[in-house]
């Protein structure tokens, strides 16, 4: 098994507990009204814990220029999900939209063979 099954294997342990978990950021913190309504609303904090599992893996797998590309989508992302404000239903369509991409470079990742 190549190493991006390993963490893929490895994340989906990690996801499984997602409902018990926090967001990927301190909910006791949150001060934006996008992070108040994602620590409020179970389904979009799994999202964001199943985005913030992704993001890290991707992180750690890609080279420096691709890892430099993911940093910068991801802080615009960011503001994207912060246009969202509270609208539960931008935040999830944010979410889904960004975890389509980590998705898809993850799994195009994962095609490469063993690492």
């Amino acid at each position: 098994m190549n190493r991006a099954r390993h963490l893929l294997a490895a994340a989906t342990l990690i996801l499984l507990p997602a409902g018990a978990q926090a967001a990927s950021f301190p909910c006791e913190k949150a001060a934006t009204p996008d992070e108040k309504a994602i620590c409020a609303t179970l389904g979009l904090n799994d999202l964001d814990v199943e985005l913030a599992v992704r993001f890290e893996i991707l992180k750690s797998l890609l080279a420096m220029g691709n890892r430099a590309q993911l940093q910068d989508d991801q802080e615009a992302w960011l503001k994207e999900r912060g246009a969202c404000s509270a609208d539960t239903a931008c935040l999830r369509q944010v979410y889904e939209t960004r975890l389509k991409v980590l998705r898809g470079v993850f799994a195009e990742f994962a095609k490469q063979g063993p690492q």
